[in-house]
């Protein structure tokens, strides 16, 4: 079993922008519509963002197309900061920034100075505990201006899954197919899901196909117990939605009134 952060730098960000649709300039385009919709834009609170768990930088690079300068691209996977550089050359705003997320933003910007703080794709529950999670809100609150805006996306996967339906398709394409199935093991009781990710490659002068299956654990984080931890550290919630597959999006804005 390894942590989030090997799983990702020894297999995953190899293959992640493909798992995405494998077009990068285009997640961008559809993240910044979605970032529109949640209303997060420059304006009063400043141009200041930090995209926390970036991957290959389509929020960062979304962030930066909706005028906000600078963006810190914050993620411990050395690879994927690599590729988000590659793309990042029209976009001098985009700065990729290695770093752990539990301590990435007191060192990254001044308290009350963030336009806009995001962390998206399931990044929530690859932290190792809740009360990991709960220290990230806090430090959310407290980085962010006034009026400034806060978006949380994470899978609630406390529900177990049973049969067949804990074998979930991410992708299939001519020369690679992956699935993922995930564990609840007795031995973690209600506080995390092993998850299985299975990767089938076909060679194209074999045709054979070669499976590569490596494995690590995610966080069960509850939908209610987030929300009660955002407005613990002092985060309002705007507006929620809820994605096919169990992605849960949560908006919010700090509450001047706990300052």
């Amino acid at each position: 079993m390894t942590t989030a952060v090997d799983h990702y730098d020894r297999f995953l960000a190899e293959h992640y922008t493909w798992m995405l649709g494998g077009d990068l300039p285009a997640l961008a385009a559809a993240q910044r519509a979605h970032l529109l919709d949640w209303e997060v834009v420059p304006g009063p609170a400043g141009t200041l963002a930090v995209d926390l768990g970036c991957g290959p930088g389509h929020t960062s690079l979304a962030l930066a197309g909706l005028g906000f300068d600078p963006v810190y691209a914050v993620d411990l996977s050395r690879p994927l900061l690599d590729e988000l550089a590659t793309h990042a050359g029209d976009f001098p705003a985009v700065r990729p920034t290695r770093a752990d997320l539990r301590t990435a933003l007191p060192g990254l910007v001044r308290p009350g100075s963030a336009a806009a703080v995001v962390c998206l794709g399931d990044t929530l529950t690859h932290l190792p505990t809740r009360a990991d999670v709960a220290a990230l809100f806090a430090d959310v609150a407290d980085a962010l201006a006034p009026g400034g805006r806060a978006v949380f996306a994470y899978r609630d996967l406390t529900d177990p899954l049973t049969g067949t339906d804990r074998f979930l398709p991410v992708r299939a394409t001519d020369d690679r197919i992956m699935t993922c199935f995930l564990e609840y093991t007795g031995d973690y009781d209600d506080y995390t899901v092993t998850v299985h990710d299975l990767m089938h490659t076909r060679d194209a002068a074999t045709g054979g196909w070669t499976l590569d299956a490596h494995s690590y654990r995610k966080l069960r984080l509850a939908h209610t117990w987030v929300t009660d931890q955002a407005r613990t550290a002092g985060l309002r919630p705007l507006g929620e939605h809820t994605a096919p597959g169990g992605m849960r999006t949560l908006v919010l804005e700090r509450n001047t009134a706990m300052r």
